[in-house]
């Protein structure tokens, strides 16, 4: 029997006659595809992809993450990669440096271009029209979730804008920079500049409730009038977006999730895109020691609940945000940041950003957590 066809199937090899197991994903968004595009590291799988009759067009937009062992593919394509990143406040500037762990820029068309092309190779299908899983042996769910009512969102609107004079400084990411209107509760400006000319510039707000367009665009243009002196600059294009921030149920209780709706978004920053990858890893591992695919929540729970405390604090008293990642990101250094962030923080790491953190208004969000209404309970983690 030849290497090719040989696959693991409970911890054995798989002879050519036997069946392969028919899984099936309904939706093909990021989640999906990024499995769909490791098929040759599923032997014992047929892939199949279902994209949901009604489901909305692609838009292009910029996926952030901190480069790390299991990103090496997406690193790789990344439009722009920086060392240094910086969160500013009208009190001060934490400026953080990485040589090993940049942060990265990633157009969401390359990376599923990407997968398209590699689930292809793999036999990937996908039924553009329907909903064909009647045969299959497992269905898993990559459809965004409901969205509870009242829960706190990551909401925003971006520009890629190009000047016609050197500007910006391309060497630092600007994470988050607080010197904009804060009295629709957390607001700040993201810019990621990928020259002296380009940049994308997001309004990003951590609220409940979304704001009007022309909210996020006059942010936008002030900032830059303020910051920059750049009054006339050339819109490249727009992103847009909005971000679940909480633990979320699965849009199907009877059907498992993956990505989004299997608890891929990390509650505290609304980062997806390198938890997915990293879900995706766990269960491929686990499939090649027990032969059955299987998905669970990639954050851990201690995570999870101080992501909760943290979101609590941030609805009720969002005036103290700017002061509290300022000193976040003053306490940490560049790769300890992209570890705390990326969600590979150990104890004593957690300790180092709780002790830097003032107690007070988290012991008052702790009290208002346990005792109100926002609790909710914590999925299965890793």
């Amino acid at each position: 029997m030849t290497a090719g066809f040989m696959s693991r199937c409970g911890g054995f090899p798989m002879s050519p006659e036997a069946r392969r197991q028919k899984v099936r994903i309904l939706g093909d968004g990021c989640a999906a595809l990024s499995l769909a595009a490791r098929a040759d590291e599923l032997t014992a799988h047929d892939i199949h992809l279902v994209r949901p009759d009604g489901a909305p067009p692609e838009t292009d937009h910029i996926w952030g993450f901190w480069d790390a062992p299991g990103l090496k593919v997406a690193s790789r394509m990344a439009r722009a990669k920086w060392h240094r990143w910086s969160i500013v406040t009208e009190g001060g500037e934490a400026l953080m440096l990485s040589a090993t762990r940049p942060y990265a820029a990633l157009h969401r068309r390359d990376w599923t271009g990407h997968c398209r092309d590699a689930a292809a190779r793999g036999g990937v299908t996908i039924d553009t029209g329907g909903s064909a899983v009647d045969d299959a042996d497992q269905i898993f769910d990559s459809r965004p979730p409901p969205v509870p009512g009242g829960l706190m969102l990551q909401h925003f609107l971006g520009l890629e804008v190009r000047s016609a004079h050197a500007v910006f400084d391309p060497s630092t990411a600007i994470l988050m920079d607080f010197r904009v209107d804060q009295s629709r509760g957390m607001h700040f400006i993201y810019l990621l500049p990928f020259s002296a000319t380009e940049a994308l510039v997001e309004s990003t707000l951590f609220t409940p409730s979304v704001c009007p367009d022309d909210f996020y665009h006059r942010a936008i243009t002030g900032y830059l009038d303020k910051c920059y002196g750049l009054t006339d600059f050339e819109t490249v294009r727009t992103e847009r977006g909005v971000i679940p921030l909480g633990t979320l149920p699965r849009r199907d209780p009877a059907i498992p999730g993956i990505g989004g709706n299997g608890g891929a978004i990390r509650p505290s920053s609304g980062y997806a895109f390198p938890f997915i990858q990293k879900q995706i890893d766990l269960a491929i591992a686990a499939e090649r020691s027990s032969g059955t695919l299987g998905f669970q929540v990639p954050h851990r729970k201690i995570d999870l609940w101080m992501d909760a405390v943290l979101l609590t604090v941030l609805r009720h008293w969002p005036e103290r945000a700017p002061e509290l990642f300022l000193r976040m990101g003053r306490a940490l250094d560049g790769d300890e940041f992209a570890r705390f962030l990326g969600g590979e923080a150990d104890w004593p790491l957690r300790l180092k950003v709780v002790m830097a953190m003032p107690k007070w208004p988290f012991l008052r969000g702790l009290v208002r957590m346990l005792g109100g209404t926002s609790r909710r309970p914590v999925a299965e983690a890793a």
